[in-house]
């Protein structure tokens, strides 16, 4: 996928930072569009052909978490990065549960933000350029139509988990560590200060290995994690 001419939708109200970043995408070949609230950006999402969304949070009539979960009840692989001034690890996470891919907090680095962005764009052309499933076991997973199943079972599982979920699955047989997972799950440069990681592989583990005899992830002390038959 051709990263220039790349279309991007940015939900911001502060007229400021929506003209700063609108000029800085520009600036590197992106064509971008400004939407300055939840309403005017939900409009714009259904009839625009995008190909990543920037979302604050706070933002007027329907705010970013609420956005990106309408966004999501229509279309599951467009990127969404959440650009926010809300920090903490429950922010965080409640941004990711709502079908984020990234999230970086202001005040940032234009660089920073630019590096993001391709790798979220680069992430859904590798995505288009494999095959549909992956399994390991009794464990089946669709990356075109993000169903999850073992054994039969339907599992529901929210953006981030199913992410995790392939991450390790294209390298189950290998232990992957923190960082690595941080990289190349959430574009996080690894903050040892967060925990988010062994929350959602905690998250991801209730919901694949619980009721199952057979448990697939598997810690590994002191490096990282597995998924192994």
């Amino acid at each position: 996928m051709n990263h220039l001419n790349s279309k991007i939708l940015v939900v911001e109200d502060e007229p400021k930072v929506a003209s700063f970043v609108k000029s800085g995408l520009e600036e590197y070949g992106f064509t971008c569009e400004i939407a300055s609230d939840g309403l005017m950006g939900e409009r714009m999402f259904s009839k625009g052909n995008y190909d990543l969304i920037i979302l604050d949070i706070n933002i007027p009539y329907k705010n970013g978490i609420e956005l990106c979960n309408e966004i999501r009840t229509t279309n599951q692989s467009i990127p969404v990065l959440m650009l926010t001034a809300l920090g903490t690890t429950e922010d965080k996470i409640m941004g990711f549960d709502s079908g984020a891919d990234d999230y970086l907090v202001k005040p940032f680095e234009f660089r920073e933000l630019i590096a993001r962005i391709r790798s979220l764009l680069k992430r859904v052309s590798f995505a288009e350029s494999e095959g549909n499933i992956l399994s390991i076991l009794d464990l089946e997973v669709n990356l075109n139509t993000y169903e999850v199943a073992r054994n039969g079972n339907k599992i529901n599982l929210t953006q981030k988990e199913f992410s995790l979920l392939v991450y390790l699955l294209r390298n189950k047989g290998k232990v992957v560590s923190r960082s690595e997972i941080a990289e190349n799950v959430w574009d996080l440069n690894f903050d040892t200060g967060t925990n988010i990681i062994d929350v959602y592989v905690n998250f991801l583990r209730k919901k694949i290995d619980k009721d199952f005899s057979h448990k697939l992830i598997h810690t590994q002390t002191g490096v990282g994690y597995i998924l192994k038959a």
